[in-house]
């Protein structure tokens, strides 16, 4: 009997031993993905730039031929931007990036002499008021697009609405002033694009500065406090 109890105790210990030496299982290791960069400062100065450039032609009364063209360079990064907001997640983001690099594209093609977007107004059968109304139907539509996009930041920050509500007066006076063919109007909606412009370039301070980058930062204002 001793020696059955002995031959017990010792496999007990046996099996003790064998578990202590055994190695402790240990869960595999989760895939570390990389990080994407953040994608709207990006798409905040292209459109920024190509926003400033076309409203100084437009307050301005200049020429678009030499200046639309260049827009075209950073209208790439504006649709990358909108892509990389894809990435990320950001649906209002790619939303707005995307449609807008698509109408700088669209609308370059309709100021730009070599894209012959004008001739089939010039014939007899037209008159040159067909075209300007033409225009103003394009503008009226993104003059509605852009409120829609200002609905969606109402609950975002002070920046971000000073900046959409800024774009849609663009649009809505530029349309007005193609469709009446009234100078003033249309030198209107290049001060309100170019108020737009400086807000984008500003919400793209706000994105980029940091205590690690720079001596001092600026806010967009946001509407709700974030949760800390």
């Amino acid at each position: 009997m001793s020696t059955a109890t002995s031959d017990a105790e010792k496999g007990t210990r046996h099996h003790e031993d064998f578990a202590s030496s055994s190695p402790t299982p240990v869960a595999p290791a989760l895939p570390q993905y990389r990080q994407f960069a953040n994608p709207t400062p990006l798409g905040l100065c292209s459109f920024a730039l190509t926003t400033f450039v076309l409203s100084l032609v437009y307050g301005t009364s200049s020429s678009s031929t030499f200046l639309l063209p260049m827009n075209l360079l950073f209208l790439n990064s504006q649709l990358l931007a909108g892509l990389g907001e894809f990435f990320v997640g950001n649906t209002f983001g790619a939303t707005a990036f995307s449609s807008y690099g698509a109408f700088w594209l669209s609308y370059a093609a309709i100021l730009v002499p070599s894209f012959n977007v004008a001739a089939p107004y010039s014939a007899a059968s037209s008159s040159p008021e067909e075209f300007k109304t033409a225009i103003s139907f394009f503008l009226f539509g993104w003059f509605i697009f852009t409120f829609l996009m200002l609905l969606a930041m109402l609950k975002h920050s002070v920046a971000f609405v000073f900046l959409f509500t800024t774009l849609d007066m663009a649009f809505l006076t530029l349309a007005l002033g193609e469709y009446f063919a009234k100078e003033a109007l249309i030198k209107a909606g290049g001060v309100f694009g170019l108020l737009s412009a400086f807000s984008a370039w500003y919400c793209t301070l706000a994105l980029i500065l940091n205590k690690d980058n720079s001596f001092f930062t600026v806010s967009i204002v946001p509407f709700q406090k974030r949760d800390t």
